[in-house]
């Protein structure tokens, strides 16, 4: 990296005009005290978000030469040395001299491929006049590092594939109040987005085009954010579990009993890879494990833990779209729309019943069950029983039960059905 190439590199990000996003429900703060740092899988929308916020900036007045993006995956960077680093600014300098000593607000996409980019932050941060914001691809590099590296100077915010509204304005449909024939697109929206999932790309793709995109973004994320930055030994056994979590859904996982099934298949491992190989899983935002709702760290460390993946669709590369349960896709969508806002979730499961989602799992806020359809009488026993089950465990805990599909029945009182599209919305649960 030299300073005359990021000079050219500075110059066309400062000139060309910002992409128009859609706009997304985070927003990020643009006056924080704090570098915000934005962690997540690949192709979420980090940079777009980036966008966002120049765009926001300068409607509020701020001159476009006070703001500095690069991305540091750029090749024309290549090599980044730690030394080299301070040729940002001073490249900047040369560049714009009237904005010499002025407020800056600079943008660094990828920032883990720039070695010692932590001391260059802590360095910025503690003594020039910016507003830092950083993003990454590995929840490792940008959770456990970042707090560490940082040392209390970082906010994270953590950026997911869309949720159903924002589903919707990628799709320019917004839902009527009081129209039977809006409630009827809604419905028909969440069909497609179970169908598709919620990585912007995916979204905005050929229906043709998808599933070659998602097996080029799954084998990218495999080897280069699971393989290569691991230095994992057995890659076919890593690839036979991330196929396993994908390809279902909203699942408790036994490690024993998958243990026992890879070596039944004639797969050399321990325990002790397969649990080391979930954590790498996890660290880079695949999948999140939920504990049973139990207060006793004995039980939830006895009982299994429920899976879900950052998107449904990254399955569809190795199990055919088909064949992942659409009511399994539903439940996750479900966790994901808490999971957003808030990380005291769990499940509930005893001998003949299971709380699909509890919030606040020790001390339960609402218990929730999803199903896809509960038309069918057996179903809808089998979902109001459960929530009827789970009451006295804590009487004053909302129960719902989420549903696409419904038929007119009446309910037990305390217990509420909502339709689905109407809950990932955020309405009808109060």
């Amino acid at each position: 990296m030299d300073k005359e190439t990021l000079k050219y590199v500075l110059t066309q990000t400062t000139t060309r005009e910002l992409p128009q996003p859609v706009a997304r429900v985070l927003r990020l703060p643009t006056n924080s005290r704090k570098i915000v740092t934005l962690v997540g899988i690949r192709r979420s929308g980090k940079t777009y978000l980036f966008y966002e916020t120049m765009r926001r900036l300068e409607s509020e007045g701020v001159d476009r030469r006070q703001i500095l993006h690069l991305n540091f995956e750029d090749d024309r960077l290549f090599p980044i040395q730690t030394e080299e680093l301070d040729l940002i600014l001073r490249a900047h300098e040369e560049l714009y001299p009237a904005f010499s000593g002025r407020k800056k607000y600079i943008f660094l996409d990828e920032v883990q491929n720039a070695p010692g980019w932590e001391a260059f932050l802590r360095r910025l941060h503690d003594t020039e006049d910016v507003h830092l914001f950083v993003t990454g691809s590995s929840s490792h590099l940008l959770s456990r590092d970042i707090a560490t590296g940082l040392r209390g100077r970082s906010i994270p915010f953590e950026v997911f594939p869309l949720s159903f509204p924002e589903f919707l304005a990628f799709r320019g449909l917004k839902h009527e109040p009081y129209s039977r024939t809006s409630e009827g697109r809604m419905a028909a929206a969440l069909e497609d987005y179970l169908r598709i999932g919620g990585l912007p790309e995916i979204v905005l793709a050929e229906q043709s085009l998808r599933l070659r995109i998602l097996k080029e973004y799954v084998d990218l994320v495999f080897y280069k954010d699971l393989v290569e930055r691991y230095s994992v030994s057995n890659p076919h056994v890593l690839r036979m579990l991330l196929k396993h979590c994908l390809g279902r859904p909203a699942s408790t996982l036994s490690v024993h009993k998958l243990y026992n099934d890879f070596r039944s298949q004639g797969l050399e491992l321990s325990k002790d890879t397969l649990y080391r190989y979930l954590g790498h899983l996890e660290e880079s935002f695949l999948i999140f494990p939920i504990p049973v709702a139990e207060r006793s760290l004995r039980k939830q460390t006895a009982n299994p833990k429920k899976l879900h993946s950052v998107d449904w669709a990254l399955a569809y590369p190795f199990v055919p779209e088909g064949n992942v349960d659409i009511g399994k896709k539903l439940e996750t969508a479900v966790f994901l729309h808490w999971r957003r806002t808030r990380e005291d979730l769990a499940y509930l499961a005893g001998t003949e019943h299971e709380i699909d989602l509890v919030l606040n799992g020790d001390r339960p806020e609402s218990f929730i069950n999803v199903a896809w359809s509960v038309t069918a009488r057996e179903t809808w026993d089998r979902e109001i029983s459960a929530l009827s089950w789970a009451g006295p465990r804590a009487p004053a805990a909302q129960r719902l039960l989420v549903a696409h599909e419904r038929a007119a029945r009446s309910t037990p009182k305390g217990i509420k059905v909502v339709p689905a599209w109407q809950y990932l919305l955020g309405q009808g649960a109060a």
